[in-house]
């Protein structure tokens, strides 16, 4: 799965958590948290959400590191297995 795919469907799931979300206005380097009001169960929500859509275990040690779309799109590459 490449960056773009992996990407559009992170968007795509962040959309299904805050509707209102446009994803041309998202900066895949700019703190994601900054840019769209999450509180922490919505943000919780997401997490649970990627889970779902790739498969992929997000321990809470590592929510720290998922900052960005951009730090979303490398972790979540980095442990898919396709």
């Amino acid at each position: 799965m490449n960056s773009e795919t992996i990407d559009s469907r992170v968007i795509r799931a962040l959309q299904e958590i805050a509707p209102e979300i446009e994803d041309e206005e998202l900066s895949s380097d700019v703190p994601l948290r900054d840019q769209v009001d999450l509180d922490s169960m919505d943000w919780l929500n997401f997490l649970v959400r990627l889970h779902a859509v790739f498969g992929v275990d997000i321990p809470e040690s590592d929510y720290a590191t998922l900052v960005t779309v951009e730090d979303i799109v490398e972790y979540i590459a980095s442990h898919t297995h396709t």
